[in-house]
C-alpha cells in the first residue's frame, strides 16, 4: 500500500487522482459539499472522479489518501468499529491502532488504508475487554 502524495521542493505536496494519476486541485471544502464544513475546511479534490481527500489544520499536508464514494464508506465503517474502543476509554487510541498494526504485520492508518485493508480490518477480531 502507498500513499498517493510526493512532496516537492516547494514544499508543497501533490496528490493524486486515484483514478487518473492526475495532480487534484487544493481548494477549500465547499467545492465539494456547497459550503465550507469544519475548522480545516482544505482539501484536495479531484471534481470529475468525485475523490478527495481533507488537510491538516488547513495546511497542505494530506490527511491520508483521495478515496472515491467506496473506499470512503468503508473507511467509515472502520471507524464506527474501532471508534468506540477507544472512545469508551477501555483502550486508549493508540492502543487501538497498534493492536491492528501487529494483527495486520505494518503499520496501519485508517485514512491511508485502500478498500482491502478495510474489508480486513472489517472481518477482524479485536478484543479490548
Amino acid at each position: 500500500m502507498t500513499l498517493d502524495t510526493t512532496k516537492n521542493t516547494d514544499k508543497e505536496y501533490i496528490v493524486l487522482c486515484p483514478v487518473d494519476g492526475k495532480p487534484a486541485p487544493w481548494v477549500e471544502n465547499k467545492e465539494k459539499y456547497g459550503r465550507n464544513f469544519g475548522k480545516s475546511y482544505m482539501c484536495y479534490y479531484c471534481k470529475e472522479h468525485d475523490t478527495y481527500v481533507g488537510c491538516h489544520n488547513n495546511t497542505r499536508v494530506p490527511l491520508g489518501s483521495m478515496a472515491g464514494e467506496e473506499l470512503r464508506k468503508a473507511r467509515m465503517a472502520v471507524h464506527a468499529k474501532i471508534d468506540p474502543m477507544w472512545k469508551s476509554g477501555r483502550l486508549r487510541r493508540g492502543e487501538v491502532y497498534r493492536i491492528i498494526t501487529l494483527k495486520l504485520g505494518y503499520v496501519y492508518h485508517t485514512g491511508e488504508s485502500d478498500l482491502e485493508t478495510c474489508n480486513k480490518i472489517l472481518a477482524m477480531e479485536i478484543a479490548y475487554e
